[in-house]
């Protein structure tokens, strides 16, 4: 159902289209507005500049918008035309959780509804007295004639066998759109449902469509018949789902493609929003790589709205990896009282709440997954200036935002890239660059990403993990599109999506984590989170081991054994989310510790996917985070700062303290370092 934007709590949302881009290319900004737009102008955000860039009015000013909640299916009424004379529909249909008005299936003078899961029929409304059960499949068949129209749903759920058989005597006018889980009118909620098996019967015989089990681009074409006609999918329903054919036999859709024959739609699923280009910006051919925004300036203040210029051409030894994958999985995260005490207020998450927005950490109203999201949407938690309720601080691209600036403060110069670069151009965007550094939290990454960069390593490249718990959730990419598939190893921290359905629909890769493929956090970098918490950071303090030779230099001007007790984040080097070592998931034998950090609080809880053979003691001494260093045999080296909160305790400014000191030692390092793949330029 459209319902207007709820600007309460932010006057102005948006997105652009492309989120990221080169040098010398156009970018469009398409925005709602309560409040008339004063001005708009460009500001850099990684090195805090405005720019004197021209923004052009495209005639499509600033306005209301919409939202459009909720997704079925539909043929049009140009394909039915297309048809012989239509006699009958069946399909299958699985309902989830449903309360109020829906619809299942309308078309013409015919609709097949639900009030509050009892069966209603016709525009009237009419009860028929029976509750369709949920959470079973069931068959839906339609038949009509010149004497009436006759309704037969049946199940064959052996413990609860359902049947019914309905006729009336008005036949069945056909006219419009057919739509399944939704009304012509927008005058209920769409359907939380799944389908599948979707039949015509017409006079000249049967059409009929089969989902698809990987996510499809365009309308899906139907077989059977004289000619094809399209079923469109509409506002993102998910795909790859267990069908009434699913037996358990497989978890592989590609093995048994008719067990996954099925679409899932919510009443508040949401794809790529169609609001027209307010503004565009051609992008000057020698703008910098870095992090941009459009400040959007209103009478009551200014939001911005974030977007990325990528290096096309190398510049600079070091390549930083814009961890948009994360970005996008957290932006507009309900965080709902019920479950999570907010420590301070952000507006950007009173705006998801009002506008009933979803984050891929977050539940349909039926309680399945958010599993796919689109960047053609706002991600009002994608700010400079943003604070994360569940710490009271900065997270995310705020934190990127602070290392960004920490080296143009040093004298360190990077390229840039996104992820999504990443996993388009694989090794090749790595090409010729002596290391990449990441961001404060890549957790998420795609098989073709994390390849890449296994792949540079191996050649002689080198990687600084500036972050915690990362590499470690497995994601896909399609268009405008990422799709996150979690695991019931997962459940701890948010959703659980079942096994059965954990195959994303972009690659039918099974999702989950990379480590259950054999990749990952662990055998990339050595290692992966420990613990999670709220509270406050810790320090770290140096291993014997730093001392070494092949450490020491790491901690040049470093006085002190203990370091890290200040930052944005937690108030400390060591916070948020912590990795640790663990050789029995991984770790390389080669792998040094180099710091450690203890004393966490009792609020900082374990992950949840580790096992610890010696029990509750090993466990207690486990409480941990461990900074590492591993030199590669290809010439390169991996660091890994192990803690979200690490870029946080960098200093602003011209300031120093020994996070800043170690991490530009590393950098620097890095910079002058000639691997086997990386020679002098």
């Amino acid at each position: 159902m459209k319902r207007p934007v709820d600007h309460g709590a932010m006057a102005v949302s948006g997105y652009t289209v492309p989120w990221h881009t080169g040098a010398g290319t156009p970018i469009a900004l398409h925005i709602s507005s309560s409040r008339q737009v004063r001005d708009v102008r460009i500001v850099r955000l990684d090195t805090a500049e405005f720019m004197d860039w021209h923004v052009e009015p495209t005639g499509n000013g600033p306005s209301h918008r919409d939202f459009d909640h909720g997704s079925f299916l539909k043929i049009a009424a140009s394909e039915l035309a297309k048809a012989a004379e239509i006699t009958g529909v069946a399909f299958e249909v699985y309902l989830t959780r449903n309360d109020s008005a829906r619809v299942l299936f309308e078309s013409g003078n015919l609709r097949l509804g639900l009030e509050d899961g009892r069966l209603t029929w016709g525009h009237d409304g009419k009860l028929l007295e029976k509750i369709l059960p949920a959470n079973t499949w069931l068959t839906v068949e339609i038949s009509t004639d010149r004497s009436g129209t006759a309704l037969k749903i049946s199940s064959d759920d052996l413990l609860a066998p359902f049947r019914l058989h309905h006729q009336v005597d008005l036949p069945w006018s056909r006219s419009g759109d057919m739509l399944f889980g939704a009304s012509a009118a927008k005058d209920v909620r769409s359907l939380n449902a799944k389908f599948s098996s979707i039949t015509l019967q017409t006079e000249a015989g049967r059409v009929g469509w089969t989902f698809p089990t990987l996510l499809p681009s365009r309308p899906i074409a139907s077989t059977g018949g004289d000619s094809a006609l399209l079923l469109e999918t509409v506002n993102q329903p998910a795909f790859c789902m267990t069908s009434r054919r699913f037996d358990g036999s497989s978890f592989d859709p590609r093995l048994v493609p008719s067990h996954y024959d099925a679409v899932h739609c919510h009443d508040d699923d949401m794809g790529a929003l169609q609001w027209p280009a307010s503004y565009h910006l051609q992008i000057p051919a020698e703008a910098s790589a870095g992090v941009y925004a459009f400040e959007v300036g209103h009478g009551g203040g200014s939001e911005r709205i974030v977007f990325f210029i990528t290096s096309t051409t190398r510049r600079a030894p070091l390549l930083f990896l814009v961890p948009t994958a994360t970005y996008l999985a957290y932006a507009d995260e309900f965080l709902p009282a019920h479950l999570y005490e907010w420590i301070c207020e952000d507006r950007s998450h009173r705006f998801a709440i009002d506008n009933n927005l979803k984050s891929l950490y977050d539940y349909h109203s039926d309680l399945s997954g958010v599993s796919i999201s689109s960047y053609k949407k706002p991600k009002a938690t994608l700010r400079d200036d943003y604070n994360y309720p569940l710490c009271g601080c900065p997270h995310n691209l705020p934190v990127d935002l602070h290392f960004l600036r920490f080296c143009r403060n040093n004298g360190i110069a990077y390229d840039l890239i996104t992820d999504r670069d990443l996993n388009e151009r694989g090794v090749a965007g790595l090409e010729g660059y002596r290391a990449v550094i990441t961001g404060s939290h890549p957790e998420y990454m795609s098989v073709e990403m994390e390849h890449a960069l296994r792949q540079f390593a191996a050649a002689g490249g080198s990687i600084a993990y500036l972050g915690g718990n990362g590499f470690a959730g497995k994601v896909a990419f399609q268009d405008d599109l990422m799709e996150l598939r979690r695991s019931p190893l997962e459940a701890a921290r948010t959703w659980d999506g079942p096994i059965a359905e954990q195959s994303l629909s972009i690659t039918n890769q099974p999702g989950g984590y990379l480590r259950a493929s054999g990749l990952g956090e662990f055998s990339l970098t050595g290692v992966a989170i420990s613990l999670m918490g709220f509270d406050a950071a810790q320090p770290f303090t140096r291993t014997p081991e730093s001392h070494e030779a092949s450490a020491a230099w790491l901690f040049d001007g470093v006085t002190s054994e203990t370091f890290g007790d200040e930052g944005i984040v937690l108030g400390g080097a060591a916070g948020y989310e912590v990795d640790a070592t663990d050789p029995h998931l991984g770790t390389s034998p080669d792998t040094i510790v180099i710091a450690r950090a203890t004393g966490f609080p009792d609020s900082f809880v374990h992950d949840a996917t580790r096992w610890y053979e010696g029990g509750a003691a090993e466990r207690a001494s486990r409480r941990c985070a461990e900074m590492t260093l591993r030199h590669l045999p290809s010439g390169g080296l991996i660091f890994c700062a192990s803690s979200v909160a690490w870029c946080g305790a960098l200093p602003a400014g011209d300031a120093m303290n020994d996070v800043g000191r170690i991490t530009k030692n590393l950098l620097m390092h890095l910079a002058a370092a000639k691997g086997r793949a990386n020679p002098d330029r």
